[in-house]
C-alpha cells in the first residue's frame, strides 16, 4: 500500500486525476495493510496462496488461466498454491482439466466450489470455504463478463472477502469511455485498496513488450537517439487477418477503439515514450508509464480515422450497425523529447496480416536510406532493424537486409498469463493497470468517442485483406 499511497500522491499533485479515488479508500484499509505487510517479512511468493478463479469453465480459464497455471507449478517454486475453482453447477475438476489440459496433473491442487454468483448468501459460504489462515493469502481472479465484474465485487466486499489478505484479480475492459471508469474504479475502491487491485493488460506482460524497455534503457546505440531530434514518427499497430469470427456480441458492445487502441496500445505508446531513468527500477515502472501518458495531449477527431470493414454487419445480425473493426488515431505529447513527433495508433479486423508492432522510423538524411526499428510484440518475438548493404556481386548496388534480435531455437518464452499470475503472487504490480493509467487512457479518447457518437457518417467501409497504408495514408 505505501508503493500505491506515493503514487496516488504524486499524481494528485499533478492535478490530473479526480481526487476522489483516493478519498474513496478507506483509512481503516491502510492501517491493516501496513500491519499486514510489516507482520510478513518473508517473500509473499513462498505465502500459502489460494486462487480463487470465477468462471473457471469459460474460454479465458480453459485457454490461458489453467496452462498458464499447469506451467508455473511445473517449475517447483510454487508448492504452497492451491486452486479453487468456482462455477454455477458442480465441477467435475478431472474432466475439466482432460477438455483443456489433456493432462489431470492439476487435479491435486483444485477443489471447486458452486455457487450462485447473485446471492449475497453464497458469497459467506465461500469465505467459509476458503478458510484463509494469518499465513496466507487469496488471489480472486475475476474470469467473467464484464457486466458481471460490479456485482460480484460488492458481493465480495460485503461478505468479508476483502481483507488485507485478498488480491483482486481484474480484467479488461476497464469501463467503456471515461465516465464508466471513474464510476468502476470508484464503485471497486468501496471495498478494495489500490494496492489490492490487479488490472491485468496481459500485453504488459508479454516478453517483448518488457523488453522495449531493457532495449531503450540497456543499449547506448538507442538510448542517445530515443528523442525528437532523430525520430520522425512512432506507429504501434495491432492488425488482424480474421474478422469477428464467433464475437459478433461481444464486438458490438465494444469496438475496436475499446477493444484494443484504448488499452493495450496505449500502453505500448507509454513504454515507447517514458522516460527511463539511470538508475531505473522495475517498481517505478506505472509511475513511468502514466507520466509518458499525461503529457499525451487529449485525441484530435479530426487525425482519427474510423472504418468497418465490407460485410461485418450482416456478420453480427446486425443490418445498421455502426461499430468500428478499425480505429487509428494520430496523437502528439507535450514532452520536451517528443513535441512535434507524429505518434500513430492503428487497430484492426480483416485487414492483410496478422501483426502487432511498435515501429519507430528515424530521420533520413536524404530517401536512399532506411529508417525503420520494429518491436515484434506478436505472433512473433524480436527486434528488427532495416539496413542497407551491398548486394554480393560485382555490380555495386545496394539492397534492404534485416538485422534480427530472436531468441534461440528452443527457448521457450514465458506466456503472459504466466507472468501475470506469478507476479500476483508475489505481489510485483509494475506490469499491471493502476486506475490513473485507465482514466488518462480514456482522457485522450474522450473527444474521438463523442465526435464518433454524433457523426455516424465518420464510420468509413473497407475491402477485407486490406494493407494498412492504403487506409491510414
Amino acid at each position: 500500500m505505501v508503493e500505491g499511497a506515493r503514487l496516488e500522491s504524486v499524481c494528485a499533485s499533478n492535478g490530473t486525476v479526480s481526487s476522489n479515488l483516493i478519498l474513496s479508500t478507506k483509512f481503516i484499509q491502510l492501517a491493516v495493510e501496513l500491519q499486514f505487510l510489516i507482520g510478513n517479512k518473508r517473500i509473499l511468493g513462498s505465502m500459502k496462496t489460494k486462487l480463487v478463479i470465477f468462471g473457471i469453465t469459460g474460454d479465458l480459464s480453459t485457454r490461458k488461466l489453467l496452462p498458464a497455471l499447469e506451467q508455473i507449478i511445473s517449475t517447483g517454486n510454487f508448492d504452497e498454491l492451491s486452486i479453487i475453482g468456482v462455477s454455477r453447477r458442480t465441477l467435475d475438476i478431472e474432466q475439466l482439466l482432460d477438455s483443456s489440459l489433456g493432462s489431470r496433473g492439476l487435479a491435486s491442487r483444485m477443489t471447486g466450489f458452486s455457487m450462485d454468483v447473485s446471492n449475497a448468501e453464497d458469497y459467506l459460504r465461500l469465505k467459509d470455504f476458503i478458510e484463509l489462515g494469518d499465513d496466507e493469502q487469496v488471489l480472486i481472479y475475476l474470469s467473467v463478463p464484464p457486466v458481471a465484474t460490479p456485482h460480484i465485487v460488492e458481493f465480495l466486499g460485503q461478505a468479508g472477502l476483502n481483507m488485507p489478505q485478498v488480491k483482486l484479480l481484474l480484467e479488461k475492459p476497464f469501463g467503456v469511455d471515461l465516465d464508466s471508469a471513474h464510476q468502476m474504479i470508484d464503485h471497486v475502491a468501496k471495498y478494495y485498496a489500490e494496492s489490492q487491485i490487479y488490472r491485468i493488460d496481459h500485453y504488459l506482460a508479454k516478453e517483448m513488450t518488457q523488453n522495449i524497455v531493457a532495449f531503450r534503457g540497456g543499449n547506448a546505440l538507442f538510448d542517445h537517439v530515443w528523442n525528437r531530434s532523430a525520430i520522425e514518427k512512432i506507429q504501434v499497430v495491432a492488425l488482424e487477418k480474421i474478422g469477428i469470427e464467433n464475437r459478433a456480441q461481444f464486438y458490438e458492445q465494444t469496438g475496436a477503439l475499446r477493444d484494443v487502441l484504448q488499452g493495450h496500445l496505449m500502453q505500448l505508446l507509454a513504454l515507447t515514450l517514458m522516460e527511463i531513468p539511470r538508475d531505473f527500477d522495475w517498481n517505478d515502472l506505472a509511475g513511468l508509464r502514466l507520466r509518458a501518458l499525461e503529457q499525451v495531449q487529449l485525441a484530435d477527431p479530426a487525425l482519427a480515422i474510423r472504418g468497418q470493414y465490407d460485410g461485418y454487419a450482416d456478420e453480427a445480425g446486425n443490418p445498421g450497425s455502426l461499430t468500428e473493426t478499425f480505429a487509428a488515431v494520430e496523437l502528439n505529447s507535450t514532452s520536451p523529447t517528443w513535441q512535434g513527433v507524429p505518434l500513430i495508433l492503428a487497430t484492426g479486423k480483416s485487414l492483410d496480416k496478422k501483426t502487432t508492432e511498435v515501429r519507430v522510423y528515424f530521420r533520413k538524411h536524404h530517401e536512399a536510406q532506411t529508417n525503420r526499428l520494429i518491436f515484434k510484440i506478436q505472433p512473433f518475438e524480436g527486434v528488427e532493424i532495416e539496413l542497407y548493404t551491398k548486394k554480393p556481386g560485382y555490380d555495386r548496388q545496394f539492397e534492404i537486409q534485416r538485422l534480427a534480435f530472436e531468441y534461440p531455437e528452443g527457448v521457450k518464452l514465458p506466456d503472459a498469463y504466466e507472468q501475470v499470475l506469478v507476479d500476483a503472487i508475489n505481489t510485483k504490480k509494475n506490469l499491471f493497470a493502476t486506475s490513473h493509467e485507465v482514466l488518462r487512457a480514456w482522457e485522450i479518447l474522450q473527444p474521438v468517442q463523442q465526435a464518433w457518437g454524433m457523426d455516424p457518417s465518420s464510420l468509413e467501409p473497407y475491402t477485407k485483406g486490406i494493407d494498412l497504408y492504403r487506409i491510414i495514408g
